[in-house]
């Protein structure tokens, strides 16, 4: 064989395994969470970035589950958030102790519970992702769940060859994978707004050594107001005082049969 040739055919082999080593290098996850409001002006590009983040997945070392959280500050400006929560306010308060912000704002981006930035900031985000991926993770193993018209429940595991520092918790986050609000009043007025991972449902399930062990069985409230196939649970272990996520882990798309509309029009 032709030298020249031969070096071509090798060259041509090594890309082929290169591209192959990279296609099988596993992604680290990376739990991205959103503080924002449908009476927000400034939020729907967040929202949307949020949406991209999840969808196209644009770093290649991060698995990128997002929780997209609104908090309830913003209705009585104008428009009330069917998905605003106290609960979700009082999360991002910790973290503006945490940050030694001033106040609480929207939109705002956390990654991995140690980064903290306004959410349509797309370059600071890739590249704030980039360095959580380099991050150790917990290994954390998410059962099939069950899906009933009140609850979901399940098992977490975490693999005892990561052990994560003693004080920290596990939680459970029930997500809506998809929404939209027709939005009648306030900065929004007359938009419909789309909405990907909201955040329906936050739950404490117990600290790591009780999913180290064995199994951890945890039941969580279902909302009643959404389809089953539109709700998906993540689960992520969080150093205590609400520090950096130490491992995150999502359940697989819900077939459940349970269907209602999800677009909204509210008064």
């Amino acid at each position: 064989m032709h030298a020249s040739l031969r070096d071509l055919l090798l060259s041509s082999a090594a890309f082929v395994l290169s591209v192959a080593a990279l296609a099988q290098t596993p992604r680290t996850p990376v739990l991205v969470e959103l503080f924002t409001s449908e009476g927000c002006s400034s939020c729907p590009s967040a929202d949307a970035l949020l949406a991209h983040l999840l969808k196209d997945q644009p770093v290649s070392s991060a698995d990128i589950l997002v929780l997209e959280e609104h908090v309830d500050y913003w209705d009585q400006l104008g428009w009330h958030d069917r998905f605003s929560s106290h609960e979700f306010t009082d999360r991002q308060s910790r973290y503006v102790r945490r940050f030694g912000l001033d106040d609480n704002y929207t939109p705002q981006m956390v990654v991995d519970g140690a980064d903290q930035f306004v959410g349509n900031d797309a370059a600071h985000a890739l590249r704030s992702i980039a360095q959580a991926a380099r991050a150790p993770k917990s290994s954390l193993n998410l059962s099939p769940l069950t899906f009933d018209a009140n609850h979901i429940t399940g098992t977490v595991s975490i693999l005892p060859s990561a052990i994560p520092p003693p004080r920290s918790d596990l939680f459970a986050a029930v997500i809506e994978t998809m929404a939209s609000t027709q939005v009648l009043h306030g900065e929004n007025g007359g938009r419909t707004l789309n909405h990907v991972s909201v955040l329906r449902t936050l739950q404490r399930i117990g600290s790591p050594g009780d999913a180290i062990s064995a199994p951890l069985k945890f039941s969580v409230a279902a909302p009643s107001d959404t389809s089953t196939t539109r709700l998906r649970v993540v689960v992520f272990l969080q150093r205590a005082d609400q520090g950096p996520i130490l491992g995150v882990v999502a359940s697989a798309p819900n077939a459940g049969n349970r269907r209602l509309s999800v677009t909204r029009t509210l008064h």
